[in-house]
């Protein structure tokens, strides 16, 4: 008999991690199968697992019937009986790590920088910032919604002011003016 841990294609060793020809996604349409699931791998009736998370066990019978859709919060209770988690994978099956938020990253009114631009911490070393020795906002590409834009304006810039580290290499192309965003 198959372990009902293990899924087709297992190789049964533990460091070998058999290949994923296509990701399995989690609709709305499956997840009462991933309740069922961690009901199968907790071995545990809805009334079990009802005490376990402490979500009423008819809500549990009506996710498993497909007639509710339980919040995300729901959600991770259900799956910690048998001890599943949710990850964010890319479609290579990569997992992606959340953002994180430290000092640094956060302006001078305490608020997050927009999490679609990329943020340029200041260096440790004093002296590879240029603009705190003249009192000097960020550059401004830093702003633009470009990122072909921002990349090129970053890499000039940073070529103009940090002569003696670019000292050998060649100037990037200007881009010239900002590309219009059309609103």
């Amino acid at each position: 008999m198959k372990d009902h841990h293990q899924g087709e294609g297992d190789t049964g060793h533990p460091n070998i991690v058999p290949p994923l020809p296509t990701l399995p996604r989690v609709t709305v349409d499956t997840i009462p199968g991933v309740v069922r699931r961690v009901r199968r791998c907790a071995d545990m009736s809805q009334r079990e697992l009802a005490k376990d998370t402490g979500v009423a066990a008819s809500t549990i019978a009506r996710i498993e019937a497909g007639t509710l859709v339980p919040s995300f919060r729901v959600l991770m209770k259900l799956l910690a009986p048998a001890r599943f988690a949710l990850a964010l994978v890319d479609e290579d099956g990569r997992i992606m790590q959340p953002m994180r938020v430290w000092d640094e990253t956060l302006d001078g009114g305490n608020k997050k920088f927009p999490a679609h631009l990329d943020v340029i911490l200041d260096p440790e070393d004093p002296d590879d910032w240029w603009g705190s020795c003249f009192g000097l906002a960020r550059p401004p590409e830093t702003y633009h919604r470009s990122r072909g834009y921002r990349d090129a304006k970053r890499a000039l810039s940073q070529w103009e002011v940090r002569v003696k580290q670019f000292r050998n290499a060649r100037r990037p192309r200007d881009p010239g003016p900002p590309p219009h965003a059309g609103r």
